[in-house]
């Protein structure tokens, strides 16, 4: 080193000349042959010091030294300087540097004082003297504390450095830290690597990025000048932009990555602080910096502002801000860290999951965005200690004002704008959502243009129902675009780009690609499904039932992870248009749109022809995507086709079950044994074979039992069944009268449902716990002959019923008060009707009562019923209009008072205040209760 030659000359042929020029011939130099020896001598005993002054400085340069204190290697200059001068003459030393002198401007200087630049900073740190922005930015800061506060907990600086750490800084667990700078035109790196060098915790490598940047030459000679083998200098001609260190970050063999812009400079305790941190268990899936933002807040109509706003609460916080005297003494969690991000290596990872909305800037955002949807992590900027400058991690903060970065511009605003709304509208929590958990009834889920159709009409309900909130979520990328779908629902393409909340695009091609695995799907739908699902609580989430079904699994899942009760519901596309009244239900009512089973229960024996009928309108009717367990009840006396019809028959909506007597039991057991409740959200719907069903019979059930039994906010425990059947007679006195409800309660509303202390058996839904009730009461109290029977209830023709097990129901029902709910709609029609066939009783030869057929067989109803109700929707469960075993108008406390009042019940009771009250899980009888 230090010496030139002309480039043609090889290495051997100028070590050559140089010998030659001082060792000379034998003729000429002869005389002189001992100084030309003592000459090699030296050389040699040269190279041997400069060997030993290397070992040195190799040992003390190594990372295993502490370097908190700066070694002294004067000594060994002088050392070396010593014996140049005795083993080289001075003008075989001058001669050479004579020749170096042409290079010596290339040579790098080993003191990094000879190349080092600073930034000049000849100004005060902005304050603002604007008192109001004073007060709404400092408010809100308080607000943000005090919620986090008391949600999960902030600590001081002293109170994180007291929690127990995975770290061991002074230990064998000690952790290896990379750390990355990014190098472009600010004249910091010397500041930046000063600091480093200076750490309480010593790092295991700096990574000195130059991509792109014109004082590349510069940057090089600074970081060579500091002559130390952990301190690497990695540059390209291409820029990479903001996300090339991260790329880089990925190489590292470290524990944890510490990258930091140009424009901070840490003091000396910052890697000890950040190291301790991550290692606790609290933060230790997370990512920790020293600057961070919170995200604009929702404004009072209902959009959100620019996150550079001025003069606005709504558009967020920079944290800390030193220009509105704001300081951070606690941690925080932020949306977003800037200018310096300290993690675990393998978090790194995390950022490229996802195709950045935009390469050009945004890093920061979508790393904690990534890191929140993939990693459940949080971002956080760390507390410092005001009087201790080397704890903070921006020591000079007016860097950022010197050579201000592109985030100021009005394009790039826009650009940042955007991508901080993608990423709230495909599930990225901020603090605003945690802070102002929102509620809304349904979130509905399209994976294609033709589901946004098939979705609309309920939808637009929905949207068009007073009280009720819903958005719809789209695929978007090629499989969905938000534009399409805004037209198929016939609203301007713009809401697709305002930041108001009503239609998100998750994009889900950004994660997806050219990929041909159904996993990038699932996952992008899953956790973008998972992220709004928090933010919004939607009580159902609605998509159709042939949606692909992998992404039902994926709605499915995130739909499971909502603590506030969630519901998929999957809705066939016929049905759809058909349950508009979903819109009507309460938002209470509709996560349990699951939780019914309805089990149909048929009884046959050998009317083939009326049970092929039956079948075929159970086949043609809508229903929801629920399962539904059908049951055929076979007395041993079927006949082959009977068996050959139920055995060859389809049923797609649930599991199909044969039972087939071995000995005649007759109509009493095989209907009242035909079922049994499997739980109490297991209901039976009872069908004889003559009987034919509405092909809406499904959905009155269904929305029944929303409105009246599973909304929490409804307590009607008298109701006991839902009949599909509209009576037309007073069956149970001796004249049997006509009945019409349309006409008795049109002072109310001509098709108001109403409640009837009289069972259905042409059709009827039965519920669980009175069921069981039903069963021990009937074994208590069946007698082979009606005669024997104690209860007799006054005027009632059923006490000489026989054979019938529904007269130990509607005696059960008389004496408890309970009721069934009818519907009522024009002419009788009915959600089920009984065609009259001879049967058990019906032209039985002992029976001596005359049917007419049409007093008994009703129509069926073809249309939908929800537009015949009163207001378009089930009426109020306390306006519903209730009517005695007699259809006399009795309220629900005068029916429990007749039955008091019989006093024939199991238990001797109070015959004014008391009646039987039972164990629904066993339906045993316990005790008196007052009613």
């Amino acid at each position: 080193m230090g010496l030139v030659r002309k480039s043609h000359v090889r290495s051997g042929d100028y070590l050559e000349g140089m010998l030659n020029e001082y060792v000379g011939g034998k003729a000429k130099f002869k005389a002189h042959k001992s100084p030309s020896a003592r000459l090699v001598t030296a050389l040699t005993c040269l190279q041997f010091a400069f060997a030993v002054y290397a070992t040195f400085l190799l040992y003390y340069m190594s990372p295993a030294i502490d370097l908190r204190s700066k070694p002294d290697f004067t000594w060994a200059t002088r050392f070396a300087q010593h014996w140049k001068k005795l083993m080289i003459p001075s003008h075989v030393v001058n001669h050479y540097q004579e020749a170096s002198a042409v290079v010596g401007s290339e040579i790098t200087p080993f003191n990094p004082v000879e190349v080092c630049e600073h930034e000049k900073i000849d100004f005060e740190q902005k304050k603002s003297n604007d008192a109001q922005m004073i007060k709404l930015k400092t408010d809100l800061y308080r607000e943000v504390l005090e919620f986090q506060s008391k949600s999960f907990g902030t600590e001081t600086l002293s109170e994180l450095m007291a929690m127990k750490s995975k770290w061991d800084l002074k230990g064998p667990t000690r952790p290896k830290v990379t750390v990355i700078l990014n190098h472009f035109k600010r004249r910091t790196l010397c500041a930046q690597l000063d600091s480093l060098l200076n750490q309480t915790l010593p790092f295991h490598h700096v990574w000195v990025l130059s991509f792109g940047s014109p004082n590349e030459l510069t940057l090089k000679r600074i970081v060579d000048s500091y002559n130390d083998t952990r301190i690497s200098f990695i540059s390209s001609s291409y820029d990479f932009k903001y996300y090339g260190r991260f790329q880089m970050a990925l190489q590292t063999e470290a524990d944890l990555v510490y990258i930091l812009d140009d424009d901070m400079i840490p003091g000396t305790k910052m890697l000890q602080i950040l190291s301790h941190v991550a290692g606790t268990e609290k933060y230790m899936n997370s990512v920790l910096g020293s600057i961070g933002r919170i995200l604009p807040f929702r404004q009072k109509d209902y959009t959100f502002p620019s996150y550079r706003k001025f003069r606005s609460k709504e558009a967020g916080l920079y944290l800390p801000d030193p220009a509105y005297g704001i300081t951070v003494d606690k941690i925080v969690q932020v949306d977003f860290l800037s200018s310096s991000w300290f993690l675990s290596a393998e978090l790194i990872k995390t950022l490229f999951i996802e195709t950045p909305f935009t390469f050009l800037t945004g890093e920061d955002l979508h790393l904690s965005y990534q890191l929140q949807k993939y990693r459940d992590a949080g971002s956080f900027v760390l507390p410092v200690d005001p009087n201790d400058k080397e704890t903070w991690g921006d020591s000079e903060h007016r860097l950022a004002y010197v050579s201000e970065t592109t985030v100021i511009f009005k394009d790039i605003v826009q650009v940042r704008d955007d991508q901080w709304w993608k990423a709230l509208s495909t599930g990225y929590v901020t603090q605003w959502a945690a802070m102002n958990p929102q509620k809304i009834d349904a979130l509905f889920y399209a994976h294609s243009v033709k589901e946004v159709k098939d979705l609309a009409p309920l939808l637009e309900k929905f949207r068009s129902t007073v009280g009720k909130k819903a958005y719809i979520v789209v695929s978007g990328g090629k499989h969905c675009p938000c534009e399409d779908a805004a037209t198929a629902l016939k609203w301007p393409k713009s809401v697709c780009r305002e930041r108001r909340f009503k239609i998100f695009d998750l994009g889900v091609g950004a994660l997806s690609g050219i990929s041909k695995s159904e996993v990038p799907v699932v996952q992008a739908v899953y956790s973008s499904m998972r992220g709004l699902i928090k933010i919004h609580n939607p009580s159902v989430v609605i998509t159709v039932s042939d949606i692909d079904p992998h992404v039902k699994k994926a709605l499915k899942m995130a739909s499971e992870t909502n603590s506030n009760a969630t519901t998929l519901v999957v809705l066939p596309r016929a049905t759809v248009p058909k349950v508009l009244w979903m819109a009507d239900l309460r938002t209470t009512a509709l996560p349990n749109w699951n939780r019914m089973r309805i089990s149909i229960s048929i009884i046959t024996q050998n009317r083939v022809n009326s049970l092929t009928r039956l079948l075929k309108s159970l086949s043609n009717a809508f229903y929801t995507g629920d399962e539904i367990p059908i049951t055929f009840n076979m007395d041993s006396k079927v006949d082959e086709a009977t068996i050959k019809m139920v055995g060859s028959f389809d049923w797609p909506h649930g599991p199909k079950t044969l039972r087939r007597r071995i000995i005649q039991g007759g109509l009493i057991r095989a209907v009242s044994e035909s079922w049994y409740p499997a739980s109490d959200d297991d209901y039976g719907l009872l069908l004889e074979d003559d009987i034919e069903v509405s092909p809406y019979y499904y959905l009155w059930i269904k929305y029944a039992l929303l409105a009246y039994h599973y909304d929490p906010q409804v307590s009607l425990p008298e109701l006991s069944s839902i009949s599909l059947y509209t009576p037309r007679l007073v069956e149970v006195v001796k004249e049997r009268p006509k009945w019409n409800a349309t006409e008795v309660f049109k002072h109310i509303h001509p098709n108001t449902p109403y409640l009837h202390q009289l069972p259905c058996s042409w059709g009827a839904v039965f519920f669980p716990k009175q069921w069981r009730e039903f069963y021990v009461y009937m074994n208590m109290r069946f007698t082979e002959n009606a005669k024997e029977n104690p209860v007799q209830i006054p005027k009632s023709r059923t006490n000489g019923w026989q054979a019938s097990w529904k007269k130990f129901l509607i005696d059960m029902m008389y004496l408890r008060g309970y009721v069934s709910l009818y519907p009522n709609f024009p002419k009788q029609q009915s959600f089920s009707t009984n065609h009259m066939e001879p049967g058990a009783h019906i032209s039985a030869k002992d029976n001596v009562v005359k049917h007419d057929k049409t007093d008994f067989e009703v129509p069926l109803l073809k249309e939908d019923f929800r537009t015949l109700l009163p207001n378009g929707k089930m009426p109020p469960a306390s306006k519903l209009p209730s009517v005695n075993l007699f259809n006399q108008p009795v309220s629900l406390k005068g029916m429990k008072a007749a039955g008091a009042k019989l006093g024939q019940d199991v238990l001797r009771c109070n015959n004014v205040t008391e009646i039987v009250a039972v164990d629904h899980q066993t339906g045993l009888p316990m005790a008196c209760a007052k009613f």
